[in-house]
């Protein structure tokens, strides 16, 4: 049985493709065993196409954890989305690769690092990313 943290990280990855269907665009949500990507996402002719890694929480939050190579993955067409407050009205902040790379704070304890991202305003709701990558 799914643990609270994979259905949350299950019901974020279908909020952002249902937002992303509803902005007209072709969403696939690739194997849950694919690194780096959740989503598969084109425009309707195909001329532009996207991955895209969903970071959620059911609460509100000031940020979200992310892996090591967050650092490296700086590709144009590579979007992180952060999805917070899942419950009612959720919010969602899109985010270009390269700008979650150079953002990432490391915390490094006794036992383990931790990599996050700290949640920027301006990119609240952000959708307009699709559109110029």
């Amino acid at each position: 049985m799914a643990n609270k943290t994979q259905l949350s990280g299950m019901r974020g990855v279908y909020l952002v493709a249902a937002e992303l269907v509803a902005r007209g665009f072709i969403v696939s949500v690739t194997s849950r065993s694919a690194a780096g990507a959740d989503l598969l996402v084109t425009d309707d002719t195909c001329a532009r196409a996207w991955s895209v890694q969903v970071k959620a929480t059911p609460k509100p939050t000031t940020y979200w954890l992310v892996g090591p190579h967050a650092r490296q993955l700086t590709a144009r067409s590579h979007v992180y989305v952060f999805v917070a407050r899942m419950a009612g009205q959720p919010e969602f902040y899109v985010v270009p690769s390269r700008v979650v790379a150079r953002h990432v704070r490391v915390s490094r304890r006794p036992k383990s690092t931790w990599y996050a991202w700290v949640k920027q305003d301006r990119y609240r709701d952000a959708w307009h990313l699709f559109v110029r990558a």
